[in-house]
């Protein structure tokens, strides 16, 4: 792995008569490169992969799509093989493929908007997501008003019923995915 930092210094003459305009200034740039190919990642480089996902997800760190591809590939790995158990009630089983999810053998009718916001919250689990990075995230724009992902997310809740634990509220905050959400997600399907 290397790291490599890029700072930002200001511009000098070696002469004191002669004034040299300041460069613009920039924020500091940090690139990352993780060799992911070279067999199964250790518990510290997996960390490393899920966090710098959270950063480009949170809109704070920019990944190129290739980049990108390829971490949620090994992260997707490593959730497969660290997860547990389908829930033995059937749970709610997202299937990517097709769009399509289902409550047991049940099949719920979403919007298009309700299975990214499910889908994303399911991709994200335990991590709390103000309305405006979820309007970012999901719906691609900021420009709407931010009680629109608390309609969605009643929506929501009123098609699985009371009975299914989905979206916690994090009050003063956004939302989350529940805690007991039993939910998985089928990429294969």
């Amino acid at each position: 792995m290397s790291v490599v930092a890029l700072t930002t210094r200001p511009a000098r003459s070696g002469r004191p008569d002669r004034a040299v305009p300041p460069r613009p200034r920039t924020a500091p740039t940090v690139t990352i490169t993780l060799d992911l190919g070279a067999g199964p990642l250790t518990p510290g480089l997996a960390r490393l992969a899920e966090l710098l996902d959270e950063l480009a997800a949170s809109g704070e760190a920019v990944v190129g799509p290739d980049e990108q591809r390829a971490a949620r590939t090994v992260l997707d790995l490593r959730r497969a093989a660290t997860a547990p158990p389908p829930p033995a009630g059937g749970g709610v089983r997202i299937l990517t493929g097709t769009r399509r999810v289902r409550l047991g053998d049940t099949e719920i009718t979403l919007t298009r908007i309700e299975y990214d916001l499910l889908l994303f919250l399911a991709e994200h689990p335990r991590r709390v997501f103000t309305r405006l990075q979820l309007l970012a995230n999901v719906w691609g724009y900021e420009h709407a008003v931010a009680r629109t992902v608390d309609v969605h997310v009643r929506r929501l809740r009123a098609k699985f019923g009371p009975d299914t634990p989905l979206v916690t509220t994090v009050y003063g905050v956004g939302y989350r995915l529940a805690d007991d959400a039993a939910i998985t997600v089928d990429r294969d399907a």
